[in-house]
């Protein structure tokens, strides 16, 4: 039996049944299960074919309770969702594929590279994309943008319009960079999935414009042709250690057609049923590569111009208890 587990479900209600989609049309006793750390509270776990309370990701014993979920549910691929996780995965990726498991998870050392700002902004360099201008501490125009090198979530993040707004904490703090403020009243942003086959090569890119990001996710969006199409399969048709759903961020400005590189998370984005639901099926894609051996071609026939607005629903629980 072809199953599958989504960790970290959350309320990845959309991605889990994609997958729950996409795998009855090789197996259909093929299941779609999660896990979270509390699966009770996370609405994904209640729409996938089954769930469990799994250890926090920083326990020791992670790994081992992970390995005995999966077989206990015949789990043959794992699909992150978290940047927490990733790390970890890659690390005892080997392990699992010797239990008969594959975990989509790009390399140990691409992933260092994405955890760390400093060093993805020096791969972008490499391949002749453009990234903000940085500044060191003695040398700064203004306004900037102060982020942490290892940051996720939005923490420390500080917009400086004027020499006066510096504090002793962005000066003395070492994992801030200082960079050229992209003004989004100008520039648009763009979060770009990109899919990336086994081999690490290039097989789809979908530019999707956040209109309105709520909570870190976007809540209104839409995919969109444009010249960031072209220019991630020029400079980047191939990555080495890269695996499977890849989201990129991008500013972009319409009038000079200037793109800049931010930042690249090696995982499915919140936002990817979007691109999904355009055509782009990556989930498909996954499964046709892991489970049948079958090989991915290039693909930009994906909808664009089509816009999503999400909105909130509800998932019942009956005869909860906590």
């Amino acid at each position: 039996m072809n199953n599958i587990l989504i960790t970290s479900a959350g309320q990845r209600v959309s991605l889990v049944r994609a997958f729950q989609k996409e795998i009855k049309k090789i197996d259909e006793n093929g299941k779609v299960f999660t896990v979270d750390l509390n699966p009770v509270l996370a609405p994904a776990c209640h729409v996938s074919d089954g769930y469990k309370q799994i250890n926090r990701v920083t326990e020791s014993n992670y790994i081992a309770n992970l390995l005995e979920i999966c077989k206990s549910w015949d789990i043959k691929i794992i699909i992150p969702t978290i940047d927490t996780e990733l790390l970890i995965l890659a690390k005892h990726k080997s392990f699992f594929l010797q239990n008969g498991i594959i975990p989509i998870i790009s390399s140990e050392n691409f992933i260092e590279k994405c955890r760390d700002k400093r060093i993805i902004n020096e791969f972008f360099k490499e391949k002749n994309i453009e990234i903000p201008k940085q500044f060191d501490k003695d040398n700064m125009s203004f306004p900037l943008f102060i982020k942490p090198y290892d940051g996720s979530l939005s923490k420390d993040i500080f917009l400086i319009k004027e020499p006066s707004e510096l504090t002793d904490y962005h000066m003395q703090n070492p994992k801030l960079m200082f960079m050229e403020y992209i003004d989004q009243t100008i520039y648009d942003e763009y979060t770009v999935d990109t899919y990336y086959d086994k081999k690490g090569e290039l097989k789809c890119v979908v530019p999707r414009k956040r209109i309105f990001v709520r909570a870190g996710e976007v809540n209104k969006g839409v995919t969109q042709k444009n010249e960031i199409e072209n220019y991630v399969r020029q400079n980047i048709p191939q990555i080495d250690g890269a695996v499977g759903c890849l989201t990129m961020q991008f500013f972009f400005h319409p009038g000079d057609k200037r793109i800049i590189a931010i930042e690249i998370n090696p995982r499915f984005g919140g936002g990817y049923p979007l691109s999904y639901l355009a055509g782009a099926n990556y989930p498909g894609w996954i499964l046709k590569e892991y489970l049948l051996g079958e090989n991915i071609s290039y693909f930009d026939g994906w909808e664009s111009n089509l816009l999503m607005l999400r909105y909130d629903d509800e998932i019942l629980v009956h005869n909860y208890e906590g």
